[in-house]
């Protein structure tokens, strides 16, 4: 599982392109659909990995064990297809033009695509879809001391939380930000980034449910909802560079930036709120059933 996961974040550079300002291109090229190769490739390589593992798996399953494939899957699909309405639709050039499309995106990759894979549980998946002799050379590759220590330390609750709320807060100061603006590379270095961290965190919420889990949502509610007021509420352009293409297209930059502030402090919000209040009623559930249960010798 933990070199599956290697795996996938070795494929989200391909993942996690996207388009960055061409100030020389004319508006329509913002509004069309993004055909990276890289992308696609990436895309459709995990969707075939994903779909030779099920086959493999739902063929060894049990009819009840085949139902929870089958949710497993309809997961992961989901989750593809956000990723690709993030990555592949006009939403991605329109990320050039208008900081509210790219914040946009941005909370599509995280908290929308991001939770679905990992209910998909694409990792072991993905293992299936291997030859048995590469599953054993990647057990063996997995056992390795440093590894084991840093997969704990990333995987880990407050590892987790913590590499989300930095690539969150890192990315989005203005110098790093309009870099990943100018430069492709430095532009799918941040969308991958965005994307493991929110895998990492929502696999620790899914991993972990409980005080753990509803402390960390809650949590991460806040700090992004005070990045977001802070974009919302700032009296001046945080990134210029926003102000040529998004005049292009009719905005007022500022006017795009406040936007974008809001859709990080008030949908983002609301989806991590709401996802502490799902995981705060299953904790609830769990506990009231478990004092529920006759303990052993009880009358």
């Amino acid at each position: 599982m933990r070199l599956a996961m290697s795996w996938a974040v070795s494929a989200l550079p391909g993942i996690a392109g996207a388009h960055v300002i061409d100030p020389s291109a004319p508006p329509p090229s913002w509004l069309s659909w993004s055909f990276d190769p890289l992308v696609l490739s990436a895309l459709a390589a995990s969707l075939a990995l994903y779909a030779l593992g099920y086959r493999q798996l739902r063929w060894r399953s049990r009819a009840r064990a085949r139902v929870q494939r089958d949710r497993q899957a309809a997961a992961f699909l989901g989750g593809w297809a956000l990723l690709g309405v993030a990555l592949v639709s006009p939403l991605d050039g329109l990320g050039a033009a208008l900081f509210s499309a790219h914040m946009v995106q941005h909370e599509l990759l995280m908290i929308a695509a991001a939770p679905l894979l990992v209910l998909g549980r694409p990792l072991g998946v993905w293992m299936w879809a291997l030859p048995p002799r590469w599953r054993m050379a990647i057990g063996s590759a997995v056992r390795w001391p440093p590894l084991k220590t840093a997969w704990r330390g990333i995987t880990a609750p407050a590892g987790a939380w913590l590499l989300h709320a930095a690539a969150l807060w890192l990315w989005h100061m203005p110098v790093l930000f309009q870099s990943a603006l100018l430069h492709p590379w430095v532009h799918t270095l941040q969308h991958t980034s965005f994307l493991a961290s929110a895998l990492l965190f929502w696999w620790t919420i899914f991993r972990h449910p409980g005080g753990a889990a509803m402390l960390s949502l809650f949590t991460t509610m806040v700090h992004t909802g005070a990045l977001g007021a802070l974009l919302t509420l700032a009296p001046s352009l945080w990134y210029p560079l926003y102000v040529e293409p998004s005049a292009a297209l009719g905005f007022d930059a500022l006017q795009d930036q406040q936007m974008g502030g809001l859709v990080m402090w008030v949908p983002g919000g609301i989806a991590y709120l709401v996802s502490a209040l799902v995981m705060a009623a299953r904790w609830l559930d769990e506990r009231n059933a478990a004092g529920a249960t006759p303990s052993p010798g009880a009358p």
